[in-house]
């Protein structure tokens, strides 16, 4: 198999960025007088877009005995509300409780030095990818940053990567996507291009090992070696 470029997710692959969608959450729930989530809940959230980690931390906070789901406490009702708070707390706080994941740098340098195209395909909104990656010094390592937002559906539906791959001028089956979670997985499985998974990531609370994928690697700089792909070494 031959790569040709690669297509990086940033949520749990690129950055630990649990930290600011906690924040960013939390604050939001504060102002719609609702009680504080914890990192678990928000973790299990994370992964298909802002409006899916929204509804579903409001439905498990209006689930907590003492809440109410009447009299406006829906989370149809707040939703809207809901995301206007949060859009306007993760832009404060954007990168400033999160952290590059150790191995990424080397490995980024490493595939660009290899002349490797590179694109940053995310489920976040695209401005705040944009932010995060040159907040995290990392932008500049990619040819294209696409979002949630940037095309009609998101990821696990193929339409991104086939997107992506059309602008990096190759072709899915020699595009390797990497990623942290079966969404990234089913994405890539529909759309025909080779899959490598993190371990480190969030994947909804699952054992990302039992999603299949060429390789589950604890760094990314075990993705290739300097000589050999880690799939050619280990076999799928």
């Amino acid at each position: 198999m031959t790569i040709q470029a690669i297509m990086i997710d940033l949520d749990g692959t690129l950055v630990h960025t649990l930290g600011d969608f906690a924040a960013a959450i939390n604050r939001m729930l504060g102002d719609l007088d609702l009680p504080a989530a914890s990192t678990e809940v928000v973790a299990h959230a994370v992964g298909q877009g802002s409006a899916h980690l929204i509804r579903s931390v409001i439905d498990h906070q209006l689930g907590l005995p003492g809440q109410q789901r009447c009299a406006g406490r829906s989370v149809d009702n707040l939703y809207e509300p809901a995301w206007l708070r949060y859009q306007y707390h993760y832009a404060q706080i954007n990168g400033q409780f999160s952290e590059v994941y150790p191995g990424v740098v080397p490995a980024l340098q490493a595939w660009q030095n290899r002349g490797m195209p590179m694109a940053c395909l995310t489920n976040k909104p695209v401005v705040f990818a944009n932010d995060l990656l040159k907040a995290k010094g990392l932008h500049g390592f990619f040819q294209c940053v696409f979002g949630g937002d940037s095309f009609a559906r998101k990821k696990p539906d193929p339409l991104p990567l086939l997107e992506t791959c059309r602008v990096l001028g190759r072709d899915p089956a020699h595009t390797l996507m990497v990623g942290d979670s079966r969404n990234d997985a089913q994405a890539a499985d529909a759309a025909g291009c080779p899959m490598v998974l993190v371990t480190y990531g969030y994947n909804h609370g699952e054992p990302i090992q039992a999603v299949p994928a060429l390789a589950h690697v604890d760094d990314c700089q075990h993705i290739h070696d300097g000589q050999s792909w880690v799939w050619q070494r280990t076999g799928p």
